[in-house]
């Protein structure tokens, strides 16, 4: 069995919708098994020991399979922008971003996408990709789409949305969101193990976790940080972001979440944050909950 027959009856997230995505049927993801990349570039906006002065170099893929109503990347998440192409290009894009002189590969919710990107990592390593590989993801990962990327992943970057299943039923129709993140953090833990940096202050090896603050939930981002530093401390680094950013077509539904998060909140959280004790960690100044911080998806570099 090839890995791409995995795509057959699939099982690559927690969903489990076993669509037959090798033969052109979609899933709760919305894409087929054909690859859909919708931005390869330079990005200069995420944590600095990602980014640093050079740029990470970040592939964006088409799909997703959470589906947040809030989703500030809605265009490619539902598989609305993109391009398709092969095993073989998504390789010599790697090359390229290293070409480039990005400080590393960030792969933008691949999990869905495991299979092909496993073997286009291979491809590439094969022909002198050398660059640390970073896995930008969901946190709702199935350990069968972590255990196909760990071969090949250096640095894991997960979201880690919610405590309460209430709220992520709500706000991304995965009531099990919580025992699903553990779960998939836990694994990414004992696959990479505490963090290393190189001279340059660039990570190499290691995990961030990344909560998103949302209006109106803020104790809930208090016990997402307690739970973290409770059973991580400061072998993992935690990355408090307020950039939530309204999306008003999307959210006609949930007007209670049609507004940015106060300073003053998030000013609290950090400080609860610090007061249990969290070291390693990254917090957002100035606004960054703007739509310019959105990059274009473009098919730039794809």
């Amino acid at each position: 069995m090839s890995l791409l027959d995995l795509y057959t009856s699939c099982q690559l997230c927690p969903r489990n919708c076993k669509a037959d995505r090798q033969h052109g049927q979609t899933g709760f993801c919305h894409m087929p098994a054909d690859l859909k990349v919708a931005r390869a570039a330079l990005h200069m906006w995420e944590e600095p020991c990602i980014s640093g002065k050079a740029g990470s170099g970040a592939v964006f893929f088409s799909g997703c399979s959470v589906g947040c109503v809030f989703c500030q990347n809605h265009a490619i998440a539902a598989g609305q922008s993109g391009k398709r192409i092969s095993i073989e290009r998504l390789a010599d894009i790697f090359l390229e971003l290293q070409i480039k002189g990005a400080n590393n590969i960030n792969l933008v919710t691949p999990e869905h996408y495991a299979p092909s990107i496993a073997l286009a990592l291979a491809m590439a390593k094969a022909m002198g990709l050398h660059l640390p590989i970073i896995c930008n993801c969901s946190g709702y990962s199935s350990l069968t789409a972590l255990r196909i990327l760990s071969d090949h992943v250096d640095v894991w970057l997960p979201d880690f949305k919610y405590y309460s299943p209430e709220l992520s039923r709500k706000y991304s129709h995965a009531p099990d969101y919580f025992t699903v993140a553990c779960q998939a953090l836990q694994f990414m833990y004992e696959q990479a193990g505490d963090p290393v940096f190189d001279d340059n202050g660039i990570i190499q090896k290691g995990i961030i976790v990344r909560h998103l603050t949302l209006p109106g939930c803020m104790e809930d981002s208090r016990k997402v940080i307690h739970y973290l530093h409770e059973i991580y401390g400061d072998k993992i680094y935690i990355s408090i972001m307020n950039q939530f950013t309204p999306v008003s077509e999307l959210l006609s539904d949930y007007p209670e979440l049609n507004h940015t998060i106060s300073a003053s909140d998030y000013d609290a959280l950090v400080d609860y944050a610090i007061d249990i004790g969290v070291e390693n960690g990254f917090i957002q100044e100035g606004e960054t909950a703007k739509e310019s911080f959105i990059p274009p998806f473009d098919n730039e570099g794809v």
